[in-house]
């Protein structure tokens, strides 16, 4: 897939300790510089502790760096105040996590208008008629008001991906989205999210252990020990 000249994500020598100035003062990210460029579908691997949560975090605004820099589309999210960065994570990025955090309360269709009431106050018919492409286009078709309880994991877990994708993304961050899926499962998720990827040009992280989807992706990017060691 073709990369543009510019990148959707850039890390600069990114640390990240706690308990700073204590100690017990401990440095879990050593100086990581990475890139993922838009379109690119990338998986971030390694073992348990190597901090591979914690630069998810990060990369995904929800955590700030000890030092370094981080851009996404472009901007600095060092400069930005709490209200700035949760403007950008709003409009730039898309989350799925291993567990699929759906409100219970509220039904598949309602899961999935979730960022849009939150970033406009309301759904407009519109953002529904989004939502309903979306979970057809997820294989849930007819689903929309079933609420959580009434789901398999592997259809929470579609539900997820398309409130993750609502918004049209431009960068999707999943951690360990398949995680809790067997097989079967898992493909189509991969598959959702690639094909989102493809239609789309949304670049995507993917943490997974998987090494059998890893090998999917277009680029492998591996941490060891809060290092990247290839990729």
């Amino acid at each position: 897939m073709t990369s543009l000249t510019s990148p959707i994500l850039r890390l600069t020598d990114i640390r990240r300790s706690y308990n700073i100035g204590t100690d017990v003062e401990t440095e879990v990210l050593h100086g990581i510089s990475l890139a993922l460029q838009q379109a690119e579908f990338v998986a971030l691997k390694g073992p348990s502790g190597s901090g591979k949560s914690t630069l998810l975090n990060i990369i995904g605004l929800l955590e700030r760096p000890t030092s370094g820099t981080l851009e996404i589309a472009g901007q600095p999210a060092q400069s930005l105040d709490d209200a700035g960065l949760t403007q950008l994570r709003g409009a730039t990025i898309g989350f799925v996590f291993q567990f699929h955090h759906l409100l219970p309360a509220f039904t598949a269709l309602e899961n999935v208008l979730m960022p849009s009431i939150i970033a406009n106050g309301t759904a407009t018919a519109a953002a529904e008629a989004n939502a309903r492409e979306l979970l057809a286009r997820v294989g849930l078709k007819g689903a929309e008001y079933k609420r959580p309880g009434e789901l398999s994991g592997g259809m929470q877990q579609r539900v997820a991906i398309a409130r993750a994708l609502s918004l049209r993304p431009r960068l999707i961050l999943a951690d360990e989205p398949t995680g809790n899926l067997d097989t079967v499962s898992a493909d189509e998720v991969f598959g959702l999210l690639r094909a989102f990827n493809h239609d789309h040009g949304s670049a995507c992280l993917i943490v997974t252990h998987d090494a059998r989807l890893a090998a999917g992706c277009d680029r492998i990017i591996a941490l060891v020990d809060g290092r990247v060691v290839s990729g």
